[in-house]
């Protein structure tokens, strides 16, 4: 899906529609299926995706696609400024009970109206998700996030405090959306010993990425390199290959030193983070 062509948002036949406070829904064709306990909570195709400034997307189905049986009184929800008050569920399956499970604007205006009475599942209130019949990680996906690995024969190095960490003439590059170019660079160069992190995290477009730390000089940089063991379609080329984190090394490209990008990964301990785990 494009942006600007076909039923894209600024196409000639847009499917979807803006609410106040830029938010974009857009119907989401895909089959989903939240799994808990190996009962079926939701499965449909009739989503609407709703993308909203600074979150993730979270896809609202049609209430007769998702178990509400289920469904007992949860907290009070927190209105939003953009669709409306909010309603919350927890779920209850046999002795199980998922506090917060579920999301709705029962009155959205009326941009948003094609949300009223549907239903979001958290993302975290599952066992698993399956986007057709594929497991689903980390977050719904997003049609207009591209993810692009490409072969490059571009010199690259990277160094932190004078020391050569990688340097390499056949590196992947990884163009995602929003994110800053990632070089991925052979195990064969990468000049320093990588030690392994227990830490894991998972991508809704990479896959599932384990992490390594190495020391520099007398320092631990924790967390610094990472690899996606079993890549998901997109990022097939970086299968085993070692990036580190821009933001705390220094990548000099074709013989010019890049600038450090900021942002949440420039913080030596941005896996502590909880947000970075997602939910709806």
């Amino acid at each position: 899906m494009s942006l600007t062509m076909g039923s894209g948002p600024f196409g000639h036949a847009p499917a979807g529609v803006f609410a106040p406070g830029m938010v974009l829904i857009d119907p989401y064709p895909r089959r989903m299926r939240g799994v808990l306990d190996g009962e079926t909570i939701v499965d449909s195709t009739r989503g609407q995706l709703v993308h909203e400034p600074g979150r993730l997307p979270r896809c609202f189905f049609p209430p007769s696609d998702v178990r509400t049986d289920l469904f007992v009184s949860g907290p009070a929800g927190v209105p939003s400024a953009a669709l409306g008050e909010s309603q919350v569920w927890d779920l209850r399956l046999g002795d199980r009970l998922v506090e917060r499970a579920a999301l709705a604007y029962p009155s959205p205006p009326a941009e948003a109206a094609r949300l009223a009475g549907h239903i979001a599942l958290y993302w975290r209130a599952m066992d698993q998700w399956y986007e057709e019949d594929m497991p689903a990680l980390a977050h719904i996906r997003d049609p207009y996030h591209r993810v692009d690995a490409l072969p490059s024969s571009r010199h690259v190095r990277v160094s932190l405090d004078g020391v050569t960490l990688a340097e390499s003439e056949r590196a992947v590059v990884v163009y995602e959306t929003g994110l800053v170019p990632r070089w991925y660079f052979p195990r064969a160069d990468v000049r320093v010993e990588l030690e392994p992190s227990d830490y894991a995290s998972r991508c809704a477009y990479k896959g599932e990425a384990s992490y390594w730390s190495v020391v520099v000089g007398d320092t631990p940089h924790v967390n610094l390199a990472w690899t996606y063991r079993e890549p998901r379609h997109d990022a097939a080329l970086t299968r085993d290959r070692v990036a580190f984190f821009n933001e705390r090394v220094d990548v000099d490209l074709a013989g010019a030193r890049e600038e450090r990008p900021g942002g949440p990964w420039a913080d030596p301990d941005w896996w502590r983070d909880k947000t970075f785990e997602g939910d709806l």
